[in-house]
């Protein structure tokens, strides 16, 4: 079995972020903007929040890469509004591609201090945390497809038809 190189590995996570990424942003411009308080239930994040942890997680991965991530000090405050929030989410997928693509290789193997458990940090490789992020956005974003549909917006196609975007 052939070895994947860095290069790879670092290709590999480029291709599915740009279209993760692209799918994600297409879910939150779905959400009514009119509608960031809306909560499923009292232990839910709002809306607002939940899309907040998108442009978050990018400026996690875009400090890991650059070697500048400081965890602790909570979540940082969101925006006021969805529209400052997808921007800064726009904004956090272009700095995470720019960096990663001046990058070198090696970078993806170097550890970062992150969260391993329950209050516990350790030192786990950029290119885990990288795709712990990704894998995260994707989890977010199952979640706020739910609250599309709950305030009556229409849920787009993501990895096959929906009801709202058929493929026939």
């Amino acid at each position: 079995m052939a070895q994947t190189t860095a290069e790879g590995m670092k290709q590999q996570y480029l291709d599915m972020f740009k279209n993760e990424s692209k799918t994600t942003l297409k879910i939150m411009k779905c959400y009514p903007s009119d509608k960031p308080d809306f909560k499923p239930a009292d232990r839910s994040s709002s809306a607002l929040a939940l899309m907040w942890t998108f442009a978050v997680e990018q400026s996690v991965v875009d400090a890991a890469l650059k070697g500048t991530l400081k965890m602790g000090g909570g979540f940082p405050k969101p925006p006021a509004t969805i529209g400052e929030v997808i921007a800064a989410y726009e904004k956090g997928v272009k700095d995470v591609e720019n960096t990663l693509a001046n990058t070198p290789e090696s970078r993806l193997h170097e550890k970062v201090t992150f969260f391993t458990g329950p209050k516990q940090m350790g030192e786990v490789p950029v290119l885990d945390l990288m795709w712990f992020m990704l894998m995260d956005s994707v989890h977010h974003r199952g979640q706020l497809s739910v609250y599309v549909r709950m305030q009556g917006g229409k849920v787009p196609s993501i990895y096959g038809p929906s009801a709202d975007e058929p493929w026939s």
